[in-house]
């Protein structure tokens, strides 16, 4: 199963994305978690030691390898290179899990990034297309790693908001992004949510079937995103939630 999890910056995706990873890994599911956003702290939320990941470069910032793989510093390269290697001698084994840090699609400027791009859109595909574990892609605000022909290999993309404006905009802008891709499967996760008004304003902008579920504002996501090293899955009432949710986007991507 492949799975994209994105939302604007600050409502609790990455945090989503780390717990929905050890979720799948605690029923004996092999994942892999890629942190493609650009804020780069998947690995941060996931338990990963700071100074393991200070020695782990986004793949796309590897300049040298890049270059390789690309058939040097000329005008022409391949738009097909050949990544497969790349997932074995570059993830960080967890148990279960394995963590890669892809890097983001560069945007434009004095540089021309068309080589760094065209490898990480060969990553992706050989990521959604090739790749046999279940895949957590946590892809930032925005899906632009993804073409139409990588998208059709996504099962379902998750998209998190909390109860704003901004926010609610974003997913709107994704959804569109999506339809556009023929992404076939999309979802609405609300987080968040303090009271019955957050969970009414969602409900405003979105029909219902959207949603897959609404997690309630906790402490202990919160300090989650803050870096406690913790792997332990929330309990209680939060647990049972999420549990739901997690369920559910399993169903939906089956």
């Amino acid at each position: 199963m492949k799975i994209a999890i994105s939302g604007k910056g600050g409502v609790g995706k990455t945090t989503f994305a780390a717990n929905f990873a050890q979720w799948l890994s605690h029923k004996g599911i092999t994942v892999l978690a890629v942190d493609a956003d650009p804020d780069a702290s998947l690995g941060t939320v996931m338990g990963i030691a700071d100074d393991v990941l200070a020695n782990l470069k986004p793949i796309v910032d590897m300049k040298q390898l890049i270059e390789e793989r690309m058939g040097g510093s000329g005008t022409y390269y391949p738009l097909n290179p050949n990544v497969d290697d790349i997932l074995d001698d570059y993830c960080i084994p967890l148990g279960a899990l394995r963590f890669f840090r892809m890097g983001n699609i560069k945007g434009g400027g004095t540089s021309c990034y068309c080589k760094e791009n065209s490898f990480l859109q060969a990553l992706v595909n050989s990521l959604i297309l090739g790749e046999e574990d279940t895949v957590i892609l946590d892809m930032g605000a925005g899906i632009e790693q993804l073409t139409r022909g990588t998208a059709l290999g996504v099962d379902v993309l998750v998209i998190v908001t909390e109860p704003s404006k901004v926010s609610v905009q974003t997913v709107k802008v994704i959804q569109q992004l999506a339809l556009e891709l023929g992404i076939p499967r999309t979802v609405i996760v609300g987080n968040k949510i303090r009271n019955t008004k957050d969970e009414n304003f969602l409900r405003d902008h979105f029909p219902t079937e959207q949603f897959i579920g609404m997690i309630p504002y906790s402490d202990e996501l919160l300090e989650m995103s803050l870096n406690t090293g913790n792997l332990e899955l929330p309990g209680g009432s939060l647990g049972v939630e999420l549990n739901n949710i997690y369920q559910r986007i399993v169903d939906e991507g089956s």
